[in-house]
């Protein structure tokens, strides 16, 4: 086959990515060998591939291509994540560009939408993936509302609400008014704001006098039923049993007493609206208190907004303090850092509701979850440090609000026979429906259509909470072979982001229902971050596109720019230049197989001494990194991996190996060396392949004529053996002497064409074992032991050993004496100012110890080099 002189990455990745697919390499069916799985954290269905998700997925590729090469049966399972809110959000917005809003359709209109938009849209990501050479069993692809996954999604809230564990219950919960759903205390991010602080004057009733009361939310007077005071608080006790005046809305609310209040902050007062605010909900359960909800689900006032009705709340804020100002209720306006809750999707302001709402009973579930990570470390978090954050988040948890108002999802399987808030049935479908709700009632004329289902839908992490089970179908089908092959799996690979949101879940719901673990071991990858530090997004524009990067690149060069720079949960600063880095060894290494291919090989010349030193120093090489290739993947340093990959590929197979077996310009290569040096290449290959896939495999294939069963991808990980570490040494030492000859060359004008003689004074008793390499790579015609030192020659060492290259003909020794003395008595003078500093008691005693260490430091290395110098001088002279 010709090779072509440059490495084509585009041809290249789609020729091999297609031919992959076509031997069917990614699937995986249950057979003898030891199953190796990883689920893909589920991308939303509408998204686009970004920097977070090539991190993500190159990492789990590298450890499915590693696993398969090991022999395992690797089965990588992809999909997509239907993404309530996200997706609902989209579509409405699509409508609405139509003339068309959601509130005028029925909910069966709206899922036709959102199925056509997903349809249209889904997926996208997951081919971008393809460009990415992820190798995914992409016939066992899943979306979380497939048939299969919906009816575990339905099959566990049934069997949840059966065992006591789901309840509804009137809370108050965390509302998203754009989205007009609830959220889960996790899914509201908390930012700080510059905002302000009101001073609010209510009178109190049947006097002129008046409370100051401060707050953050001016608009939500309208919705006060009380003030609240410390029953010890002694300014205020002349006021129990009296009311006070609400400003604009004008009604009377009690002044109640209780010990939730901070007398030291403020004014010591608390209004109190219990629809609007957490705390003030149980302050208004324990005193009976009347509540009054002044927001519709859109954050705008409704009609017990008075005169406000219809406003947004922000715009009434301003205009109610305006209206406080002018009646003589607003003391005076402060400027106030407030920590507001935000939506994590659509950034809205959480507004506190009270609504009715379906919860999942959390504090016995997560108790198996927290043994198994924190004592037991049946799983494992990597990085560590990961572990105190998730036992903060499982030692704190709060009930689970699993309903959100949205059609786009699985429908809560409540079905509603009649009037009443507990006038309802769980089932799995609506005939099992019906046939409890006759048991219920004593009603057996009932039929499907006397029955109402919940109209929520349940929050999108109740189905990917269930991920490694419900893709092998082991929630409705746990006694299927695939599922009792295939789980637990055992790697996981996900952002910190939602440790909390999904790893945690997981691991609950799988102890919840297999009583095992769903994985072993959680890679916790960084933050892909901007030069700046900041978090890459769109709405940043500090976001370069992955696929420009894959065209600008190729794939292996984004995937190792990527890994060079990706410990295990420290954050990534990207620069395209890492990107540039894996390009240029994907060149390196094409190069070196050019080089390597293109030598003539002869079976008739001997193998010289320095290729078979050669061969041997490179297998104890290779095997000392293969050992270091494993520990590194058994602590999941993934990026420490490549780099020891990177170096002995670059550093040592490409700079050292082959210049050591180079056969002279027009001259062959003898056979044996060839033959071991193609065997080598293979093994680089291989341990590389995970990382470069496509580079990998076109060298593989260009090596020799190869059938679909030798491929490089199914090929074999190369194996562990004894290696000589001396030999390793050795060579270090001898790298060393042929960099003192290089020097000397480059230093004095002496060709490295011309020969010349090396003379040692061997105190170190140093290994001859790579005489014949350092002749080869030196030029050095004779390598003489000697017992003195010899006069007339360049000289320099490697740690107590002596090297001596004659020079008679090659150098004006003249010259290099006059040039060696200028440089002596140039230090000789440094050295005597140094030693003047050092000797003067005022230097000594005033300056920082760090400046003394530096002055001795200048010392030592004067002392170093004028006794070389004068070393060198006694032989040239």
């Amino acid at each position: 086959m010709t090779i072509p002189a440059q490495f084509d990455a585009k041809q290249v990745e789609e020729k091999w990515y297609d031919y992959w697919m076509k031997n069917n390499y990614f699937h995986s069916t249950p057979d003898h060998r030891t199953p190796y799985t990883i689920v893909i954290p589920p991308p939303n269905v509408t998204g686009v591939l970004h920097m977070g998700h090539m991190l993500n997925n190159t990492i789990q590729d590298v450890l499915i291509r590693r696993a398969r090469l090991k022999g395992f049966n690797a089965c990588w399972v992809p999909g997509t994540d239907h993404a309530s809110i996200a997706t609902e959000a989209k579509v409405v917005a699509k409508l609405k560009e139509e003339g068309i809003s959601k509130d005028d359709l029925t909910r069966d209109e709206f899922l036709k939408h959102a199925w056509d938009w997903t349809e249209k849209y889904g997926g996208t990501i997951l081919g971008q993936l393809k460009k990415l050479g992820a190798s995914c069993d992409w016939e066992r692809t899943k979306f979380t509302m497939d048939e299969e996954l919906s009816a575990a999604v339905i099959k566990s809230f049934v069997d949840l609400y059966n065992k006591g564990m789901i309840y509804r219950g009137y809370r108050m919960v965390n509302w998203d008014p754009e989205a007009k759903t609830t959220l889960s205390d996790e899914e509201v991010i908390y930012e700080e704001r510059q905002g302000k602080l009101y001073h609010l004057k209510y009178q109190i009733e049947d006097t002129g006098d008046y409370l100051t009361i401060a707050t953050t939310r001016p608009e939500t007077i309208l919705g006060d039923t009380a003030i609240c005071i410390h029953p010890e608080d002694e300014r205020y006790q002349h006021l129990k049993g009296k009311k006070a005046i609400v400003p604009i809305a004008n009604r009377s609310i009690p002044i109640i007493f209780d010990e939730y209040v901070d007398r030291e902050f403020g004014t010591g007062c608390l209004k109190v609206t219990p629809a609007h605010d957490v705390n003030d909900r149980a302050l208004g359960e324990r005193h009976n208190l009347e509540i009054i909800d002044i927001f519709n689900e859109d954050a705008t006032l409704n009609e017990l907004g008075l005169h406000y009705k219809g406003k947004d709340r922000f715009v009434v804020r301003e205009e109610i303090a305006d209206e406080l100002k002018t009646l003589g209720a607003l003391e005076k306006v402060e400027n106030h850092i407030n920590n507001v809750g935000t939506s994590e999707r659509t950034k809205a302001v959480i507004e506190p509701r009270l609504s009715d709402q379906w919860f999942l009973k959390m504090e016995d579930l997560v108790k198996p979850a927290i043994k198994a990570v924190l004592e037991t470390e049946e799983i494992k978090l990597y990085p560590n440090r990961f572990n105190n954050t998730y036992r903060h988040w499982m030692e704190n948890i709060h009930d689970w609000n699993i309903s959100r108002q949205l059609w786009w999802g699985h429908q809560i399987p409540a079905y509603y026979y009649g009037a009443g808030k507990e006038d309802f049935v769980v089932a799995e479908t609506i005939e099992k429906a019906v046939e409890l709700a006759k048991q219920r009632t004593g009603n057996n004329e009932l039929t499907a259509t006397d029955l109402k289902q919940d109209k929520d839908a349940l929050d999108t992490w109740f189905s990917s909470w269930l991920w490694p089970m419900s893709v092998f179908d082991g929630i409705v089908h746990p006694e299927n072979e695939e599922f009792k092959y295939y789980y637990p799996t055992n790697d996981l690979v996900t952002g910190p982001d939602i440790l909390f949101f999904w790893v945690a879940r997981m691991i609950i719901a799988g102890y919840e229902y297999t009583g095992q673990k769903p994985f072993s071991n959680v890679y916790l990858t960084g933050i892909v971050r901007d030069a700046q530090r900041r978090k890459m997004s769109k709405s940043l524009g500090n976001s370069p596109d992955p696929l420009d990067l894959i065209d600008k690149f190729g794939a292996d060069g984004v995937r190792c720019g990527l890994l060079l720079s990706a410990s295990a949960g420290n954050d990534i600063l990207f620069d395209e230049e890492m990107c540039n880095q894996g390009k240029s060894f994907a060149n390196k290494i094409w190069n070196a197989f050019r080089l390597i291919k293109g030598w003539e090989v002869s079976e008739t010349i001997p193998q010289p001494e320095s290729s078979k030193i050669a061969l041997q120093w490179y297998e104890a090489k290779l095997q000392k990194t293969l050992a270091e290739i494993e520990d590194h993947f058994e602590k999941y340093r993934i990026s420490d991996a490549l780099m020891a990959i990177y170096k002995l590929v670059w550093d040592d197979f490409c700079s050292w190996f082959l210049e050591m077996i180079k056969p002279g310009y027009q001259q062959p290569i003898d056979a044996v060396t060839y033959a071991k040096t193609i065997e080598l290449l293979e093994a680089n290959l291989k341990i590389l392949h995970p990382y470069m896939p496509f580079l990998t495999e076109e060298i593989w294939q260009h090596i020799t004529e190869r059938t679909s069963e030798e491929a490089l991808i199914i090929s074999s990980w190369p194996q562990l053996t004894a290696y000589d570490e001396k030999i390793i040494t050795d060579f270090e030492f001898a790298t060393e002497v042929i960099a003192g000859i290089r020097t000397i060359r480059k230093d004095k004008n002496i060709s490295f064409k011309e020969t010349i003689d090396l003379k040692v004074l061997n105190q170190e008793n140093a290994s001859l074992a790579f005489d014949a390499v350092i002749s080869k790579l030196g030029n050095v015609v004779t390598i003489d032991y000697v017992k003195e030192q010899v006069s007339g020659a360049l000289s320099y060492r490697v740690k107590s050993n002596e090297y001596f290259i004659p020079v008679s003909g090659s150098v004006d020794i003249e010259a290099e004496i006059k040039k060696m003395e200028e440089e002596l008595k140039y230090l000789q003078g440094f050295l005597k100012s140094v030693q003047a500093k050092l000797s003067n008691e005022k230097f000594v005693s005033g300056a920082p110890e760090q400046v003394i260490a530096n002055e001795r430091k200048k010392e030592a290395d004067a002392f170093s080099k004028i006794a070389a110098l004068e070393k060198s001088l006694a032989g040239l002279k």
